[in-house]
């Protein structure tokens, strides 16, 4: 009786502890609850999951979880609020929320821009320049990171675009038969990839050339990875613990690349060596002036500007390519502007691109319905008043550009591919349309990523016919990032009607 006496008294200790902090968390939600259930939204899951079972069975089932945004947004209005276990994200639909919040440097990032810091335990992005919530530092970032993509250097980027673009051609030109079968987005994968090392690092990695180079694999699993972490449990799941280490192991690749690059980099400037004028050498130079050098910072950007320079790019060009071999009259209007613009000249200026007005369009569109980057959030840390609903602060705003650019209400018709709707005729978009996001955290390299899109594009266009292979789907697939999920299997042949 007394060695059960003095078993029971801490067990029950312990009982009655658990017991408070499971009430706590119930008042917690409870809390969360009372704060925000003025504002429409879907019946919750339970109590405690709130919406979480919908988005898990979502995301398993490989479903688009922006299509069930949308869906509440037309059922809920411009403003729907979701709960995630205790969390609690409020989904915005309305263009002035889009004005108020994004154009504003009051308000930072999200507390969901922390699950990119590392990767399965693994640093990944770190608090480089799309994951860094602190203001001022990110401010400090992206005034050393300015100069590298200023207009007078993005021009002088135009031969390492036309380069690695002809290699492109040259690779498709030998599967150009009308029978050969194959993935766009892997092909563009790999001249992306191509081009933002060599522009961005100095670095030649040849992945057109070499199908066992590691990176293009690397790239693809690190942004499963990303996909994988929506799930909090995905770590502790036995089934997944040889894709986590596949995973940990690029995202391990990746830092050590950068490593070696940036270390020759700073030895070759210290030694007074001619360097390349690249995106590596303006970031290296910005912070020495700036007196800072912290290297896992600049690891946090070389990994950030790899990644985001070929898989957006890739998935942008993927999907409009997709989109014109479904639009035959598309594609020949466009084939006509590319005709009348550079003719079989094989080189593209800088002063080409201005010519590409349809061109221009058709990109436009492909963001609208493809948003590769499709949405980004906000901390209110302050209440506001947005369509007549009073939102409490330390909650996450989201703006998602997927769902903005397929309703009604900003866009006749939304389903339909139609490039016509950014003509110069046309009236502007009204903070509708934001595939780089808005404001002062708007995408650094948003122009060059439509320059390097433009000449890829004109290039096969001007080149190749292209018909897409029958039985694929159109499905999209979220990796982190929007891709098309069956690739775009296609055949070439080469063009024999130019004019």
């Amino acid at each position: 009786m007394v060695l059960w006496a003095l078993i029971s008294g801490p067990v029950l200790l312990l009982l009655g502890l658990a017991a408070a902090c499971f009430l706590l968390y119930c008042a917690y939600i409870q809390y969360i609850h009372m704060k925000y259930d003025h504002i429409p939204g879907p019946p919750r899951d339970s109590f405690f999951l709130g919406h979480y079972t919908t988005l898990m069975r979502s995301i398993k089932d490989n479903n688009l979880v922006h299509e069930l945004f949308l869906q509440w947004a037309q059922t809920y209005g411009p403003v729907v609020r979701i709960y995630a276990l205790h969390n609690a994200m409020i989904l915005i639909t309305s263009p002035h929320g889009v004005q108020e919040i994004l154009m504003s440097p009051t308000y930072t990032k999200d507390a969901v821009y922390k699950h990119a810091f590392s990767l399965f335990g693994v640093r990944f992005l770190g608090t480089g320049l799309l994951t860094d919530r602190d203001y001022d530092h990110w401010h400090k970032q992206r005034r050393i990171m300015d100069p590298a993509f200023s207009r007078t250097y993005l021009m002088g980027l135009m031969g390492t675009f036309n380069e690695k673009a002809e290699e492109l051609m040259e690779r498709l030109s030998d599967k150009a038969d009308g029978t050969c079968e194959f993935s766009v987005h892997e092909m563009m994968s790999k001249v992306t990839l191509d081009v933002i090392a060599k522009v961005a690092f100095g670095m030649e990695l040849k992945s057109l050339q070499d199908d066992q180079t590691p990176f293009p694999r690397a790239i693809s699993l690190v942004m499963q990875g990303v996909a994988e972490t929506r799930n909090p449990l995905a770590m502790y799941t036995p089934g997944k613990r040889a894709f986590i280490k596949d995973v940990q192991d690029s995202v391990r690749l990746l830092r050590q690349t950068g490593r070696e690059c940036i270390e020759r980099r700073q030895k070759a400037i210290q030694e007074g060596e001619d360097v390349p004028a690249d995106i590596l050498s303006q970031i290296l130079k910005g912070a020495a002036l700036e007196d800072t050098c912290d290297k896992e910072s600049l690891l946090d950007n070389f990994v950030t500007f790899f990644i985001a320079g070929q898989e957006t790019t890739a998935n942008q060009l993927s999907f409009a390519v997709m989109e014109l071999a479904r639009n035959p009259g598309i594609l020949g209007r466009v084939q006509a502007e590319i005709d009348e613009a550079i003719g079989s000249k094989r080189d593209i200026e800088y002063e080409d691109l201005n010519k590409f007005q349809y061109l221009s369009q058709i990109l436009k569109e492909t963001l609208r319905l493809y948003p590769t980057a499709p949405g980004t959030s906000r901390l209110l840390d302050k209440e506001v008043v947005i369509e007549g609903f009073n939102i409490r602060p330390n909650v996450a705003l989201v703006f998602n550009s997927y769902v903005f650019g397929r309703m009604e209400q900003n866009y006749k018709d939304p389903l339909t591919f139609e490039p016509d709707r950014f003509s110069p005729e046309s009236p502007k978009p009204y903070f509708t349309y934001f595939p780089f996001s808005l404001g002062p955290r708007s995408c650094i390299g948003q122009v060059f990523s439509q320059m390097e899109a433009k000449v890829v594009m004109a290039k096969l266009l001007q080149r190749f016919e292209f018909q897409l292979i029958e039985g694929q789907s159109f499905d999209i697939a979220d990796t982190g990032s929007l891709r098309p999920k069956d690739g775009v299997m296609c055949q070439l042949r080469p063009r024999t009607n130019r004019n």
